[in-house]
């Protein structure tokens, strides 16, 4: 995947969303998503870094449980083939629910695309 192929597929659910988080100023009423890239664990060869993995965390915010928008997200993952871990918590200060995705996904560069 490259990295607008991911942003892409956040956009695909249709949510507003952010990357990290939203500006403290903004008052973002739930569902929303937010995704970010929280580690690297890339594949070394030749003394530089060969294949670029990164960890990918993509949370859902909802207000109440949502499993329709948590199946949408799962069948997306898997149509995709993105194996995945699921975790999910109740942030009882903002009152929602999160539930995070965490995957590991080979960016690769437009280039690298073009030629196979």
């Amino acid at each position: 995947m490259t990295y607008q192929e991911v942003k892409e597929l956040v956009e695909s659910f249709g949510l507003p969303y952010c990357y990290y988080q939203f500006p403290q100023d903004t008052d973002r009423a739930p569902p929303f998503l937010c995704f970010f890239f929280g580690s690297s664990d890339d594949f070394f060869a030749d003394d530089h870094n060969f294949q670029r993995i990164r960890g990918l965390h993509l949370e859902l915010y909802t207000d109440r449980k949502a499993f329709d928008l948590e199946e949408e997200i799962e069948s997306r993952l898997e149509v995709l083939h993105i194996p995945y871990y699921k975790e999910e918590v109740y942030l009882d200060k903002e009152r929602m629910h999160m539930t995070s995705y965490e995957m590991d996904v080979v960016i690769t560069s437009k280039e690298e695309d073009r030629n196979g």
